[in-house]
């Protein structure tokens, strides 16, 4: 594959055969994301488990003390007192049945979470094949099914991110932006990789985690070395 001018002169900063201690790989990484954009910057985690089995998953959510640097946009369906909360909370988009025909019937995704109460599942499950494949089925498990709406709301909003395992046992996901400097990314990369190490299955066996890396949308990925 091809590589860019920039993405070459960026990669001469990172030593790849070295794992470089948190606080320098995030300066590192900051250095290294050069765009002319604010580029996003995220953890990768490969974990030696097997996502195969339902025993070995490791899923979670956590809000990081300085968000995502990313507004998300929330959906919630629900009705009643419950819509009113939502809507109070600053959700988005509130409502009930007209929304589920909306994606249904439009494919309308202008949402990036979507929030719903136990009672209306049985609504939102009749899009679930839709909302599925883009990762956002409402879940207990992430607290998109809740009777508290509001709560989850401000969470989002506040920076919650959900963390789980792919297919090839690696977690990806975001822990801010360039413009954050290093000291926020640590605080957020402190916390996120914290809340995976306490989901550690029982079920898990050996070294638990096998890599840890960060790298911003345009650059290339700096090691850490991490102590569990």
């Amino acid at each position: 594959m091809k590589q860019g001018k920039r993405f070459i002169e960026a990669s001469k900063l990172v030593d790849m055969t070295k794992s470089y201690e948190p606080q320098e790989a995030m300066q590192l990484v900051v250095n290294t994301a050069t765009a002319k954009f604010d580029e996003s910057i995220e953890l990768h985690v490969r974990l030696g488990v097997d996502s195969r089995h339902a025993d070995q998953q490791v899923r979670g959510v956590v809000v990081l003390p300085h968000g995502t640097g990313k507004t998300k946009k929330v959906l919630v369906i629900a009705k009643g007192a419950k819509a009113d909360e939502a809507s109070a909370a600053g959700a988005d988009y509130v409502g009930g049945e007209e929304y589920i025909n909306k994606i249904k019937n439009e494919n309308w995704f202008d949402f990036d979470v979507c929030v719903t109460t136990p009672e209306m599942m049985g609504l939102v499950g009749r899009i679930g094949k839709l909302l599925g494949p883009k990762g956002l089925m409402p879940n207990p498990k992430s607290g998109t099914v809740t009777m508290d709406v509001a709560k989850a709301v401000n969470e989002i909003k506040a920076g919650k991110v959900e963390y789980r395992l792919d297919k090839t046992n690696i977690i990806h996901v975001a822990i801010g932006k360039k413009s954050f400097g290093s000291e926020k990314l640590m605080d957020n990369f402190n916390t996120i990789f914290d809340a995976i190490l306490k989901a550690k299955p029982a079920a898990a066996k050996g070294q638990y985690v096998k890599s840890v890396s960060v790298s911003s949308t345009m650059g290339p990925g700096v090691r850490l070395a991490v102590k569990m």
